[in-house]
């Protein structure tokens, strides 16, 4: 199986163009990433590059025990390997699947040899790379000055952009882990939003049902990271 710059859902790949595409495409495999799959691991040299084509990954930092809160996520607009764009070997943070997908991945070496290849495909990278920067400023926003219902309502609004769907496989529990949050609260959050009409909450799944009315839940902490990807790599 090879991946196709004309059929991948992958945004990075399909932002690339031809020549930068097949630098990395003849080092892709196809991957399947189940949920909690472990891609990269704090302190830890980092092994491979991913390109998620379906699914979504949370990139945590921690502390030590009940110290830890999600700084961002990837998805099939983006890949893995942030520290390996920014020349270093290894993170401070671990990255796993928060809900399960597939994608491809690359070998480091591979990655960085195709880097120092091309000029444009190292721009293409830290352009991304950029827009992470971004996302985990707002992160630290959003954690530092935003109510839990606010926080909540960017999160799905992320994860819903990352997916290209309205529907999101994950649970109160996993929310709570990953805002920083107390469950209950999460659950409050999460009913009012259904008492709204704003959303439905199933066993596992949480479907969006008006994303106009959760962008302005969101109250500002949502959109600006967003803008900036459109502002570098279009639609």
């Amino acid at each position: 199986m090879t991946v196709a710059r004309e059929t991948t859902a992958n945004k990075m790949l399909a932002a690339l163009n031809a020549s930068d595409f097949a630098l990395l495409a003849p080092h892709l495999s196809p991957v399947d990433l189940p949920a909690r799959r472990q891609l990269e691991m704090r302190n830890r040299r980092i092994e491979h590059v991913y390109f998620l084509e379906q699914g979504i990954a949370s990139v945590v930092i921690s502390a030590g025990a009940n110290h830890s809160i999600e700084v961002a996520i990837i998805g099939n607009e983006g890949m893995t390997g942030l520290p390996v764009i920014l020349e270093s070997e290894q993170a401070l943070h671990e990255t796993f699947m928060q809900s399960g997908g597939y994608g491809w991945r690359i070998g480091v070496e591979q990655f960085r040899k195709a880097l120092k290849a091309s000029a444009s495909l190292r721009t293409v990278m830290l352009h991304y790379a950029h827009t992470v920067v971004s996302q985990m400023a707002f992160t630290a926003l959003a954690n530092g000055r935003y109510r839990v219902e606010e926080r909540l309502a960017r999160w799905l609004l992320m994860a819903s952009d990352r997916t290209d769907d309205n529907v999101i496989a994950l649970t109160h529990e996993s929310l709570s882990v990953m805002l920083g949050a107390r469950r209950p609260g999460i659950t409050d959050a999460m009913n009012g939003f259904e008492r709204r009409g704003i959303l439905v909450a199933r066993r596992g799944f949480i479907e969006i049902q008006d994303r106009l009315a959760l962008e302005e839940a969101a109250n500002g902490s949502y959109g600006g990271p967003e803008a900036e990807y459109q502002r570098l790599f279009g639609a």
